[in-house]
């Protein structure tokens, strides 16, 4: 008679394997490698998204201040500092707080809506608008500043001016190395086949 009983199966190899794995580099500049090495340079990048994190967290803090969002917060500011007399254009408040016209665009017409926001058409080319603070937007922003101000106080503690100079002109070639990188993204993404 034939053992009718299933025979156990062999037991599988574990899925790790002791051996070391050596990671690739992830950046070839020399500037940017210790001894041949990009660990402090990861670390630096983990260091940067903590810290923007930490900035964009404080951007919708002082939106829900004001019962806005982090990106109205942005728009309401930047209108703030570059109004003048005749109000700003959609563009300038684009350019300046680093977001996108047409979001812009959409965050005006929600400030407008809120009472914050006026606009006008532009005098000088009446195809575009200007925007200014309302009285309401104003006091909005001069009730915010000391809020603000008090964290960025605290956010840029320690930090000389030697060091936001630093800063400054890092971010400025980064951010246009990172429209560089972004574009050579979505090119290899239309280049990949199905």
């Amino acid at each position: 008679m034939a053992n009718s009983r299933k025979s156990a199966p062999a037991p599988r190899a574990p899925p790790w394997r002791n051996s070391t794995f050596a990671a690739p580099r992830t950046v070839s500049h020399p500037a940017l490698l210790d001894r041949g090495g990009d660990d402090a340079f990861r670390e630096t990048l983990y260091l940067m998204v903590l810290a923007l994190g930490h900035l964009a967290d404080c951007r919708e803090a002082f939106g829900r201040a004001m019962g806005l969002t982090g990106s109205q917060f942005a728009v309401m500011i930047g209108t703030a500092y570059r109004q003048q007399t005749d109000g700003v254009s959609i563009r300038a408040i684009a350019d300046y707080v680093q977001l996108a016209p047409p979001h812009v665009t959409t965050e005006v017409g929600r400030l407008i809506r809120k009472g914050l926001l006026v606009k006008r058409i532009n005098p000088r080319d009446r195809r575009g608008v200007l925007v200014r603070l309302s009285r309401r937007g104003e006091e909005a922003i001069r009730e915010v500043a000391p809020l603000v101000r008090e964290i960025n106080d605290i956010l840029f503690e320690s930090v000389s001016r030697k060091d936001f100079a630093a800063l400054s002109a890092f971010l400025r070639k980064f951010a246009r190395n990172g429209e560089r990188a972004v574009d050579e993204i979505r090119r290899r993404g239309r280049s990949r086949p199905d």
